[in-house]
């Protein structure tokens, strides 16, 4: 959920910052879709969680002489910070969004293909052709009350990243596996050449990890790739 809610928040960061109608549409798009994301789980609960256990495991790193004291006191004023964000927000996530009418009436037209045409939201039509800095004004605001989320995962997602071991492995003729807890993970973060034309497809659980290589193919066939893939893999744990 984490890694979804990155990905939206930087899509309306990208969309949100351009000036045409049909961007601003696709900013407030990835909008609705963080609404959608955070309404399925107790997603301020799980923050403020980690971020307490994170703070109490790096406070315990103090005058340890083998750490930054910058960089400690930086991530830790970043982490009071956002859990103090986030114990202000009132009630569920994004209620300042489903409070406003308009904002839920645009958002259940979307729902429905081709919903949004001007002749069926009107009102809608006249917002995107407004100004760019006006439009742009709107989605601030209704983007600004849900920084504290996207501070709290930021910093999760970098502290797991930033964690991470990384391992050179081979998948003799495109296929890896790897049994057993050697090396246990919450994100597991691959990279290969970008002059291997291949995509990985991962599945793992606690007892295996599973990687397969298939090759880019205009036709999307999935055969493995019948060559051997050296990887790059990264194993990150909280």
């Amino acid at each position: 959920m984490l890694l979804r809610l990155e990905d939206l928040f930087d899509k309306i960061d990208f969309f949100s910052a351009r000036d045409t109608s049909f961007e601003h549409h696709a900013a407030l798009v990835a909008l609705f879709e963080i609404l959608d994301v955070t309404s399925r789980s107790d997603l301020k609960s799980d923050l403020l969680q980690e971020l307490d256990k994170q703070r109490t495991m790096l406070e315990g790193l103090q005058d340890n002489p083998g750490v930054s004291e910058k960089a400690l006191i930086h991530i830790l004023q970043d982490i009071r910070a956002a859990f103090r964000g986030l114990l202000d927000i009132p009630g569920r996530i994004g209620g300042h969004l489903r409070d406003d009418e308009w904002l839920m009436s645009v958002k259940q037209r979307m729902s429905i293909p081709g919903g949004a045409c001007e002749f069926d939201l009107p009102a809608y039509h006249y917002w995107l052709n407004m100004a760019p800095d006006a439009r742009r004004a709107d989605l601030q605001n209704w983007i600004t009350p849900l920084t504290s989320i996207r501070s709290g995962i930021n910093i999760i997602l970098n502290i797991l990243r930033n964690s991470g071991t990384k391992f050179c492995y081979i998948a003799a003729k495109g296929v890896f596996q790897q049994a057993g807890s050697e090396h246990q993970a919450h994100l597991l973060c691959l990279h290969i050449s970008d002059e291997i034309s291949c995509i990985p497809e991962i599945s793992a659980n606690k007892y295996a990890l599973n990687i397969r290589f298939i090759p880019w193919r205009s036709d999307h066939k999935t055969e493995v790739c019948e060559e051997d893939v050296p990887f790059e893999l990264t194993f990150c744990s909280l």
